[in-house]
């Protein structure tokens, strides 16, 4: 199994990269503060709330991404490791409110993370914001958004508590009409209501996690209706208690309610987890077949912004490993 999920030309769909930070960068920045192996890192830990995972994650992202040259250091070391897995495709958002921290203009930042990929490896850059962003500071940022040429797309990312904005909707539209993506955070820490309002609402076919619109078939069949992919972040989902255990994940009734579930790590920084690490935990904890993992790569591949030409080989491929097993 290691060695056909090895094979697989494997896409990463749903990655935060401040929250993918290599933590052996911090180990070896101020092996001090930064010690090795701390405990939230371990498999078995289990955040208490989204805000304490947050402020971990913040705590040790933070001190990091100060400039374009750190980002881009950080990233030369995260795509090396998707290569390494046979990640031939990855989708990654930057947190837009850091341009204002550090006071770096959003396309520098997007320019150091796309340089830092290497021959081999496609990858798509978003900028990812809070719901309360789009009515604060950061506002006429967002509004330039749709000029910035190598922006792939935008995400609504963080705590569903908070309410999303009214005129998110018509931004989100705007955006989409310029050729960006949009994408939006919802069914992980409220219900499929949340999903719904991505759909409907907002109007993306990008749902990150997506997985509590189990809690509401009507949401199930509203995503598979209308083409919405989730993508989704089985072992973020255990660590932080969407799901009390990946044996109890949704993941496979959602794929087989129709919905194209895709899978990624979320932030590897809090997890410690790969892509690998993701579809073998698939197959341990929830028996997932050859044939079901060769379905989670190609429903990447269904979404993945690329040329037709290297989706049709990339799904040759999976199809011939597939039909070997």
């Amino acid at each position: 199994m290691h060695d056909f999920i090895q094979a697989l030309p494997k896409t990463e769909t749903h990655l935060h990269i401040e929250g993918a930070l290599p933590y052996e960068l911090l180990c070896a920045w101020d092996p001090v503060k930064w010690p090795p192996d701390p405990a939230f890192r371990a498999r078995s830990y289990r955040y208490a709330t989204f805000p304490a995972f947050e402020q971990i994650l913040l705590d040790h992202a933070l001190p990091w991404f100060t400039s374009a040259e750190r980002y881009h250091e950080a990233a030369k070391l995260i795509f090396a490791k998707h290569v390494a897995q046979n990640v031939r495709y990855v989708e990654t958002s930057f947190h837009l409110p850091v341009t204002g921290f550090i006071n770096v203009p959003g396309p520098e930042i997007i320019a150091a993370i796309r340089s830092a990929a290497p021959a081999g490896l496609e990858v798509r850059v978003f900028a990812g914001m809070l719901r309360s962003d789009i009515v604060g500071d950061l506002r006429p940022t967002i509004d330039r958004l749709h000029t910035w040429e190598q922006l792939a797309g935008v995400d609504l990312h963080g705590h569903e508590i908070m309410a999303t904005p009214a005129d998110t909707a018509a931004l989100w539209a705007g955006l989409r009409a310029a050729g960006k993506v949009t994408k939006c955070h919802a069914g992980e820490f409220d219900g499929a209501a949340r999903v719904r309002e991505a759909i409907e609402v907002l109007g993306v076919r990008r749902v990150q996690h997506g997985v509590r619109a189990i809690e509401d078939p009507t949401v199930v069949q509203l995503a598979a209706a209308t083409g919405t992919t989730f993508d989704v972040c089985p072992l973020s989902n255990v660590g932080l208690r969407v799901v009390p255990s990946l044996a109890a994940h949704p993941i496979r009734r959602l794929m087989q309610a129709g919905v194209n579930c895709t899978v990624s790590t979320d932030d590897p920084l809090s997890f410690a987890n790969s892509i690998t690490e993701e579809y073998a935990a698939l197959a341990a904890e929830l028996a997932f077949t050859r044939a079901e993992l060769a379905q989670v790569a190609r429903n990447g591949w269904a979404v993945a912004d690329v040329p037709a030409a290297m989706r049709d080989a990339m799904l040759d491929t999976i199809q011939r490993l597939a039909a070997a097993n």
